[in-house]
C-alpha cells in the first residue's frame, strides 16, 4: 500500500484556531453557567445587560472569554470572507491571518481608548463605560454566528458566498438591535446632550469604517 500524500497544512492551522476558541467558550460556560444562558438570548432578551451592566463590566473573566472568542473568530471571518468574495488565490496562506488579527486588535483597542477619552473629557466616563459594555456584548454575541460560518466555510460548504452573505446579515442584523438597544436605554442622556452625541457618532462610529472601506477600495 503506497501512502497518499495529502495537503492539510491550509487547514491544520484554522482547525487549531476554531478548536482554541471553542475552548473559551466551553471554560465560559463551565465557569459562568447562568451568565452564559442570560448572554445567549442576548438579541432576545436584555436580562443580560441589566443583570450584568452596572458591576465587573469589561474586566469581567466571562466578558474577557467571549471578547478573545469574538477577536479569533472576527479575524479569521475576514480572512475566509476575503478569500471567499475577492477570489484571491493565495488566500489560504496562513500568514495573512495575523496580519488581520492584529489590525482587528489595534482598531478595537484603539477605538476603546478613543472613547474612554471622550467620556473623561465630557465627564460622562460611567456612560462612555456602559455603552461600551453593551455594543461589546453584542459584538461578542454576533461571533457566535462567525464560528459557525467559519466552520461551515471551511468544512461544510467551502467557499460558499451564500453562506458568507448570509453570515453577513446575521452579525449586521444582531448588532443593529444592540444599537437600536442602546440609543433606546440611554434616549435622556442622547437628548440632552445631542451635540455631543453626534460627534462622537461621526468621528468614534462612522468615521473608522469609512476610512477602512476608503482603504480596501484603493
Amino acid at each position: 500500500m503506497e501512502p497518499i500524500f495529502r495537503n492539510t497544512s491550509a487547514v491544520d492551522w484554522i482547525t487549531l484556531l476554531l478548536f482554541g476558541s471553542l475552548l473559551l467558550i466551553v471554560v465560559a460556560k463551565s465557569l459562568f453557567y447562568g451568565r452564559f444562558l442570560n448572554f445567549v438570548i442576548l438579541p432576545f432578551n436584555n436580562k443580560y445587560i441589566f443583570m450584568y451592566n452596572k458591576k465587573e463590566k469589561l474586566m469581567n473573566w466571562f466578558h474577557v472569554f467571549f471578547t478573545l472568542f469574538q477577536i479569533i473568530n472576527f479575524s479569521l471571518f475576514i480572512f475566509l470572507a476575503s478569500k471567499t468574495l475577492l477570489l484571491q488565490e493565495g488566500g489560504s496562506y496562513p500568514f495573512m491571518y495575523p496580519i488581520i488579527l492584529g489590525g482587528l486588535v489595534l482598531f478595537i483597542l484603539l477605538k476603546m481608548f478613543l472613547q474612554l477619552g471622550n467620556g473623561f473629557v465630557f465627564g460622562v466616563n460611567k456612560v462612555v463605560g456602559e455603552l461600551i459594555f453593551k455594543k461589546l456584548s453584542y459584538l461578542n454575541h454576533s461571533s457566535m454566528v462567525m464560528f459557525l460560518a467559519n466552520v461551515v466555510i471551511v468544512y461544510v460548504f467551502k467557499d460558499s458566498e451564500v453562506v458568507v452573505y448570509l453570515s453577513i446579515f446575521l452579525i449586521l442584523s444582531i448588532n443593529a438591535i444592540g444599537w437600536i438597544t442602546v440609543l433606546k436605554n440611554h434616549q435622556k442622556f442622547i437628548t440632552a446632550n445631542f451635540f455631543y452625541f453626534i460627534l462622537y457618532l461621526c468621528a468614534l462610529e462612522i468615521a473608522p469604517f469609512i476610512i477602512i472601506g476608503s482603504y480596501l477600495k484603493d
